[in-house]
């Protein structure tokens, strides 16, 4: 078995120990949040820790619409939360945080980053009447 093969392998296997049965799919209200925090990240022009490496805001977009794309697929992101926690905090294969650093600031935790930005849109957004 090749090493990327080893790797999707392990990688199928930690996504399905790890969720529980209640996701599913996001509403439309949460894929609009996850394209916003995407896009927001991709423009952000932060830089990206995963695997013992920086990447720029575009890579690390790519890379979580990749983890997104793949957990849809499967039914395994029902809110954005989810997204945060199963795509956006540390790495499937390693384990290891994933972290954004935007000069000159100290780097911090992705899921912190993105959950800043998610209660600042949330805030922002018109209230539903009753």
């Amino acid at each position: 078995m090749s090493r990327m093969s080893c790797i999707a392998a392990l990688l199928v296997y930690l996504m399905a120990a790890t969720v529980p049965a209640s996701a599913g799919t996001p509403s439309p209200a949460a894929a609009a949040e996850i394209a916003h925090l995407l896009a927001y990240l991709g423009n952000s022009g932060c830089a990206f820790y995963r695997n013992g490496s920086w990447h720029d805001a575009r890579e690390a977009r790519t890379h979580l619409e990749t983890k997104k794309n793949y957990l849809l697929k499967r039914s395994l992101i029902g809110s954005t939360e989810e997204f945060i926690d199963r795509a956006a905090t540390s790495s499937s294969v390693s384990g290891e945080r994933y972290l954004v650093r935007c000069a000159p600031s100290a780097p911090v935790a992705a899921s912190e980053w993105l959950r800043a930005e998610l209660a600042r849109i949330r805030a922002v957004q018109p209230k539903p009447e009753a």
